[in-house]
């Protein structure tokens, strides 16, 4: 996988491919010249990532799905992952906002004259 540091989708493929139990061999494309070079003449001349290399096939912002794939198409007989797993159970974004706002407003009760500048954020 080339990846750079910061990168959101890097990231989100990196989290995708360790749940559906994919091991990957990483390579920064800033530090390491022979990487970005070789997304370069991936992506015709870009620095697009994350690039995926996988045998002699590169896969350009791939899906879980795609990289799973792919690999189960280059490596038949070892075997992979069918599907990437459900996501894990927990707090997910409507949770999330409930707690954030049920905090904001316990705030703004507490101590109204210090949360005026944070209604429009919420």
């Amino acid at each position: 996988m080339l990846w750079r540091p910061g990168c959101p989708f890097c990231s989100r493929l990196r989290r995708g491919l360790d749940r559906a139990g994919v091991a990957t061999v990483e390579h920064d494309i800033w530090a390491e010249p022979s990487a970005a070079a070789r997304v370069r003449e991936a992506t015709g001349g870009d620095e697009t990532v994350p690039t995926v290399v996988i045998g002699g096939q590169a896969l350009v912002n791939p899906s879980v799905a795609q990289v799973l794939a792919a690999v189960r198409a280059e490596f038949p007989d070892d075997p992979a992952p069918t599907a990437p797993p459900a996501a894990p159970s927990g707090r997910t974004g409507a949770g999330w906002t409930a707690v954030v706002l049920l905090a904001w407003v316990l705030l703004a009760l507490w101590r109204p004259t210090t949360t005026w500048h944070l209604a429009p954020a919420l």
